[in-house]
């Protein structure tokens, strides 16, 4: 038997800890993170998408009745907006991982976003900032100036709150779980789709009635409604402040990316092989409970950018072996970072066009819906908002039958949890993005022609003819929107998932502008030698949307082409890693059951 004097130090430290503990009968302080950190983040984003999304699905009928804007000038607004506010995205991530960290972006964000829906409520309720109520289309009062401005000025408040928010949320939330652990790979994968759900239903519930209470009784209080819910979505992030994992900045991989391009252009000449590279090791300020884990491995891919990392000269290091001059040697580390972003871009392209689609149905498919029939028996009329209402209903079905039905019953038939992958759902959900687009012009053919031959601005055709092509939006957002943050959050290290957020909402800013620039060229092209424009002015009926909608569906027969032929080899690593998180023993605790119940 070993004598107590032989015990090292660590094994009385050990001893000593052990004596020290609490009694079973004493309660143990909650573990921060997991579910219960998860449910305040969830709480949060449900609130602040029902505020910023009554606005977003309402914002073109607004702008076309309140602003007496014409419907293409309602589309490059709204376009331009939703651009702004997510290429915002990369400022907020580039902050939130240098400076701030994401608890204190996603609050700095909350308050500019309450703010600007304050702004934008205000244009409501005083009616001096806006011009008058147009009687008779289409010779309405024009904007003024100044009030365009207090417009713009709610957008831009709006849209840098949004810059805060949107890289920050989703990344927040996966850093609540350990994803070094088979159970937190497998809660993580369900945490995407939990994400989607619980946020969408929330706007199913809440969306129908204040559009409704925007069109149909007051802008002002519909306004209101939605300012008080981002005032109970801040107030319920800062509930759940003691329960958060924060995760200190480390630095943006934003500041780095110039740094490795420059180095290695600087050392072009150089031969990559048999080379030293430049690998530090983690300062102790770096270092955490799973540091050794988010070191990233040498890859053989994109071999041009690792001489940034090659020692050329002993000079280059000083006396403690750090770089000089980072702008002449970056760590390899730097450099496998930057890889990584590089290898999630043909995905990236991928997804725009799909993204393209699914800002048709929040500017056009809103128009087509005020020159339809709205009516639901002699007297109830069906606000146009209302129609985002159908895309999210047919997102949150989907999600519900894949998490509460397919995989638990493939998980009895097989013994094991068997998931869509990547590839496969986003596929799915291209070729839904090019059925959305020909649904979409063949509805608006037959809708014009209704108008057309009865003489009147709104079409006798019924609204319910549009539900498919807002189901078919919502079913691509539900595959491909989602597969795509999934893939550029799991194809990250844990220390780069703002990254992986901005570079998703920049994937929507580039749709939205490329949606504007479609829209304005075509509107060029269509409308010379007195030909009828395909698209402008205040009339529909005067256009052929349904023409533009094949462009675009001949969009998304390319991008299918592209991401089945190339895009989508950049998924197989990645693919199969997500399959595996579906095949976990872990059983869970009563927080998660309770969660999957609901």
């Amino acid at each position: 038997m070993e004598n107590v004097t032989s015990k090292s130090p660590s094994a009385m430290e050990l001893e000593s800890e052990q004596m020290s503990a609490p009694s079973p009968t004493r309660s143990l302080p909650k573990q921060a993170g997991g579910w219960r950190s998860v449910k305040y983040i969830i709480g949060n984003e449900s609130f602040e998408k029902l505020a910023s999304m009554s606005l977003i699905s309402n914002l073109s009928v607004y702008l076309l009745t309140n602003y007496n804007l014409s419907a293409i000038v309602v589309v490059n607004v709204v376009q331009i907006w939703n651009g702004s506010s997510n290429i915002a995205s990369l400022i907020g991530a580039f902050i939130s991982d240098t400076y701030l960290g994401k608890f204190r972006t996603l609050l700095c964000g909350s308050i500019a976003s309450l703010l600007g829906i304050l702004t934008v409520t205000l244009t409501a309720g005083i009616h001096q900032l806006r011009p008058s109520t147009c009687k008779e289309r289409p010779h309405c009062q024009w904007p003024q100036g100044w009030q365009l401005g207090i417009l713009f000025a709610g957008l831009g408040l709006l849209s840098i709150g949004a810059g805060g928010i949107r890289p920050c949320n989703i990344a927040f939330g996966a850093d609540q779980f350990d994803t070094n652990t088979v159970k937190g790979k497998t809660q993580l994968e369900s945490f995407f789709n939990w994400w989607y759900f619980t946020f969408t239903i929330a706007l199913v519930i809440a969306l129908s009635g204040v559009v409704y209470i925007q069109t149909n009784i007051s802008w002002t209080l519909g306004f209101a409604i939605p300012t008080i819910c981002l005032a109970c979505s801040i107030t319920i992030f800062l509930l759940g402040r003691h329960t958060y994992i924060c995760k200190k900045p480390k630095g943006s991989i934003f500041s780095d990316m110039p740094k490795v391009i420059t180095a290695a252009c600087r050392k072009r000449k150089l031969q990559v092989s048999r080379r030293t590279f430049y690998d530090p090791a983690p300062t102790l300020n770096d270092s955490s409970e799973f540091e050794n884990n988010k070191r990233l491995a040498h890859t053989e891919r994109f071999l041009f950018l690792d001489k940034a990392a090659i020692i050329a000269d002993p000079s280059e290091l000083d006396n403690q072996g750090m770089a000089r001059d980072a702008w002449r040697l970056c760590s390899l580390q730097q450099v496998e970072q930057f890889k990584c972003l590089l290898g999630i871009l043909p995905v990236w392209v991928a997804g725009i066009c799909g993204f393209i689609v699914m800002d048709q149905q929040n500017t056009f498919g809103v128009l087509q819906v005020v020159q339809t029939n709205r009516f639901i028996g002699p007297h109830f009329k069906i606000p146009p908002g209302w129609m985002n209402l159908i895309s999210m209903i047919a997102l949150s079905i989907w999600i519900y039958i894949y998490e509460c039905i397919y995989v638990p019953l493939t998980r009895r038939i097989n013994k094991k949890a068997k998931r869509l992958t990547l590839k496969e759902r986003i596929k799915i959900g291209i070729l839904l993005s090019i059925l959305c687009m020909l649904v979409a012009a063949v509805v608006e053919r037959k809708r014009r022609d209704s108008a057309l031959r009865h003489g009147t601005f709104i079409s006798p055709t019924s609204f319910v003819v549009l539900l498919p092509q807002f189901a078919l939006s919502g079913l691509n957002e539900a595959f491909a929107a989602v597969s795509i943050m999934e893939f550029f959050t799991l194809q990250m290290p844990e220390n780069m998932r703002t990254v992986a957020g901005a570079i998703f909402f920049l994937s929507l800013s580039t749709a939205n502008y490329i949606g504007s620039l479609i829209v304005n060229v075509v509107h060029k092209v269509t409308s010379q030698r007195g030909r009828t424009p395909w698209l402008g002015g205040h009339d529909l009926n005067k256009n052929r949307l349904d023409y533009y909608y094949y462009i675009i569906a001949a969009l998304g027969a390319l991008n299918f082409v592209y991401f089945n032929f190339f895009a989508s080899h950049y998924l197989t690593s990645s693919s199969k890693g997500t399959e595996t998180t579906g095949d976990s023993t872990a059983e869970p605790n009563d927080e998660e059951k309770v969660l999957s119940i609901k």
